[in-house]
């Protein structure tokens, strides 16, 4: 019989106010999903959708939390949606800044 080696990683979530990370041990071989569902860190923020929220480790956004092997070390984020496109609000601040200089100039 082998025995399961046992990992460590975190699960992190944070809002502008508040943030968590939650060590979380499990087997080898743990999801990343696995690691969210056991941190319990949608019982601290009520607005997490495990089911439906991107998730990423360290920055790098991940296709499929539930296929996602977890290396020991590793940091599971969940992301919260998008308020705007960071298209549109580049296009916003750079629209300011031409009515600031076009202001400037009269």
């Amino acid at each position: 019989m082998t025995q399961d080696k046992i990992i460590k990683v975190e699960v992190a979530y944070a809002l502008p106010d508040r943030q968590a990370i939650i060590v979380v041990k499990g087997n080898e071989g743990m999801t990343a999903y696995e690691a969210v569902v056991e941190s319990g860190i949608a019982d601290q923020f009520e607005q997490i959708d495990i089911e439906n929220d991107d998730m990423g480790i360290f920055g790098k956004a991940i296709r499929d939390p539930k296929k996602q092997v977890l290396k020991a070390g590793e940091r599971v984020e969940i992301y919260r949606p998008l308020l705007i496109d960071p298209k549109a609000s580049r296009a916003q601040r750079a629209e300011k800044v031409k009515k600031e200089k076009a202001s400037a100039k009269q």
